[in-house]
């Protein structure tokens, strides 16, 4: 039978509060390790946010080190309703004028009106070939690299939704649909490139065994060269016509590529008068990107600022306050940032270039200057992108910066190192509290043992010296009677 025990009955000592006491000291270690373990984990989260700051840094300095980058161009039109217009990094700088005297158009057909688009129109074979008609469209050629696509029309498939479901199926490089007008629905075909080579021939077999008539699926039918069919031409396949620089051309799309070496003009208008398109290096875009380039730059120097100051009047350090990775590469980003570079003879420094350093440690674009140097991108390109592998003071400033940040972050780097180091610390310091929870588990088990033991044996000299008391009472009072 289970027995039941009060410890402190016996002797009247509380020996859970003492045990609970000795407990709290043997514990001391514990706490001391768990708040370790606190600041090791407030760290490990700094290095990671720095990681990323640092990231951020090497993407916006990359993208300043692609030598391609300054060779690209923006291109603006006086119209941009009409032609629009966008370059490429081969794009010349330079001025042209676009006149659009036709735009580019599908070919499309329309059938004869039937009573709804559940109508029975016939069967046969619908042949659909993709071509050229020439101006009085007695003469079809079929376009290069294009195959006629027979659609195979059977009984109880030949209603006119049907028939437009079968074309639309067959890939034929046409678009079915049904147009509902005043004399009920019609089949309109329509191809789906612009331009004269991709005008749409319909020829029919047709069940009835007459492919000529109005009748059945040669109702269908489109080829004037051979006079059968029924369909009509609602618009004529046809070209896109433009005179760029005095120069006519002629595309069978609405969007001219190449016609101008890196430059794209999309067609949306004829014009009456010419539209001026001017291509210009992107400065827009580049000084986008030096300003992400000091944005992310000052983001990781006022992090590093916060993480590592340490305030006289709260008495309260960062995060990274003394930490010795953290201080080393705040060191060298400023020092990285105040170097010169044989990169650009012209612009040795990026204070020279208006991103100046300022008294907190972040930089400052000097708007004014940047614009200046800007008017000849070519130099600026050199002062950001210039590679030197033999001689790495002469590589460009976002060059340097690109390979610090991905030394830094890098398998063997001062970031990646200090985090797998904290990591390791903390892995260390629990298994250090596991080995005291242990330990103390242990110690309060045998402080409860020894004191449950003390308590039986002072309760049982309590029990005698009770004992011996009855007696000698019951002595006296004997002795006091005779």
């Amino acid at each position: 039978m289970a027995t039941i025990s009060s410890p402190g009955l016996g002797s009247g000592l509380d020996v859970n509060a003492i045990v609970s006491k000795l407990v709290a000291l043997e514990r001391k270690p514990i706490e001391l390790l768990q708040s370790q373990a606190s600041k090791l984990q407030t760290q490990l989260s700094s290095f990671g946010l720095l990681q990323s700051y640092l990231s951020n840094l090497q993407s916006a300095a990359a993208r300043l080190a692609q030598s391609s980058f300054w060779k690209e161009s923006s291109a603006s039109s006086s119209d941009a309703a009409s032609v629009s217009a966008s370059a490429s990094s081969s794009a010349a700088a330079g001025s042209y004028a676009i006149q659009v005297t036709q735009l580019a158009q599908a070919h499309s057909l329309a059938s004869k009106a039937y009573l709804d688009s559940t109508t029975s129109v016939g069967t046969g074979t619908l042949r659909i070939e993709l071509g050229g008609w020439n101006a009085d469209q007695t003469v079809f050629t079929p376009k290069s690299g294009s195959t006629p696509v027979d659609v195979t029309i059977g009984p109880g498939e030949d209603s006119l939704e049907s028939i437009r479901a079968k074309i639309n199926a067959a890939n034929a490089g046409v678009t079915a649909t049904i147009v509902k007008d005043a004399s009920g629905a019609r089949l309109v075909v329509r191809s789906n490139l612009t331009g004269e080579q991709s005008s749409v021939r319909l020829t029919v077999t047709d069940d009835d065994g007459n492919s000529a008539d109005a009748n059945g699926l040669s109702a269908l039918a489109y080829d004037p060269a051979t006079a059968t069919g029924q369909m009509t031409q609602t618009l004529a396949g046809r070209d896109a016509i433009a005179i760029v620089n005095g120069l006519q051309v002629q595309s069978s799309s609405n969007v001219l590529d190449g016609v101008v070496e890196g430059l794209k003009l999309t067609l949306s208008k004829t014009t009456a008068s010419t539209v001026e398109v001017k291509v210009a290096p992107d400065t827009e875009a580049q000084k986008k990107a030096i300003d992400s380039f000091v944005s992310a730059y000052n983001d990781i120097a006022k992090y590093l600022a916060d993480q590592t100051k340490y305030d006289a009047t709260t008495k309260k350090g960062g995060a990274l306050q003394g930490d010795r990775s953290a201080v080393m590469l705040q060191n060298q980003l400023r020092s990285l940032l105040r170097e010169t570079s044989g990169a650009s003879a012209t612009y040795p420094r990026l204070s020279n270039l208006g991103l100046e350093v300022q008294s907190d440690g972040t930089l400052k674009v000097n708007s004014t200057k940047l614009d200046a140097a800007l008017a000849d991108p070519s130099e600026v390109a050199k002062a950001f992108s210039a590679v030197d592998e033999a001689n790495p003071s002469n590589e460009g400033f976002a060059v340097k910066f690109r390979k610090f940040t991905a030394l830094a972050t890098g398998s063997e780097g001062m970031v990646t190192t200090r985090t797998q180091g904290l990591r390791d610390a903390i892995k260390r310091n629990n298994d250090q509290q596991e080995r005291y929870e242990d330990r103390v588990a242990l110690i309060e088990k045998r402080l409860l043992r020894q004191y449950t033991a003390l308590d039986s044996s002072v309760g049982q000299l309590n029990g005698l010296a009770s004992y011996v008391q009855q007696q000698m009472a019951a002595l006296a009072k004997a002795s006091g009677s005779k």
